[in-house]
C-alpha cells in the first residue's frame, strides 16, 4: 500500500513539474498580450486627448463633460473612456514590473502579483504548452515538482500518523 501512495506521489510531482515549467511561456505569452492591450488603450486616449484639446479642453475635463451629459449613450461613454484611463493605468504599471523582473522566474512572480484577469484568461485560451528549454523553464519545472511531491509526501505522511494515533476499538462484554 505505501508504495502505491509513494509512486502516486512521485506520479503527482511529475505532474507538477510539468506544469510549472510552462509558467515562464506563458508569462511572456502575457506579457505579449499585455502590451498590444496597453497600446489600443494608448491609442484610444490619445483620441480622447486629441479631441479634448480641438474642444479647448483637458483629458479629464472632457471625460467629465461625458459623463455629466444628460444623454445616456453619451455618458456612459464617458464612464468607458475613465474606465480605460484608469485599465491603462494599471496595464502600463504592470508592464513596468514585468520589465523591471530580472529573469523569467521573476515576471512569473510579477505576473501572478496583479494580473489583468482579460489579458491572463486570452492568454489561457490560446496558450500552447511548449517544452521547456530554457534554464528557467527547467528551473520552474523542478519548483513544482518538488512542491507537488513534497506537498503530497507531507500529506500522505500526515494522514498515515492520524491513522496509527487511532486508538483501537475494543469490544466490550455486557
Amino acid at each position: 500500500m505505501f508504495r502505491v501512495f509513494r509512486t502516486f506521489g512521485l506520479a503527482l510531482g511529475l505532474l507538477g513539474g510539468v506544469v510549472a515549467a510552462q509558467a515562464p511561456e506563458f508569462a511572456q505569452q502575457y506579457a505579449q498580450r499585455l502590451g498590444g492591450a496597453a497600446d489600443e488603450l494608448r491609442r484610444q486616449v490619445a483620441v480622447l486627448e486629441s479631441d479634448a484639446q480641438a474642444s479647448g479642453t483637458t483629458r479629464e475635463g472632457a471625460v467629465d463633460r461625458l459623463r455629466t451629459n444628460p444623454d445616456q449613450l453619451v455618458a456612459r461613454r464617458g464612464e468607458a473612456a475613465r474606465a480605460d484611463i484608469a485599465r491603462l493605468a494599471r496595464l502600463s504599471a504592470q508592464q513596468q514590473a514585468l520589465s523591471a523582473a530580472s529573469s523569467p522566474l521573476g515576471r512569473v512572480v510579477a505576473m501572478l502579483r496583479d494580473p489583468d484577469v482579460p489579458v491572463a484568461e486570452a492568454a489561457y485560451h490560446d496558450f500552447s504548452p511548449a517544452v521547456p528549454t530554457t534554464a528557467d523553464g527547467l528551473a520552474a519545472g523542478l519548483i513544482g515538482f518538488f512542491v507537488a511531491w513534497g506537498g503530497w509526501r507531507v500529506a500522505s505522511d500526515f494522514g498515515r500518523r492520524a491513522l496509527r494515533r487511532r486508538p483501537r476499538e475494543t469490544a466490550t462484554v455486557a
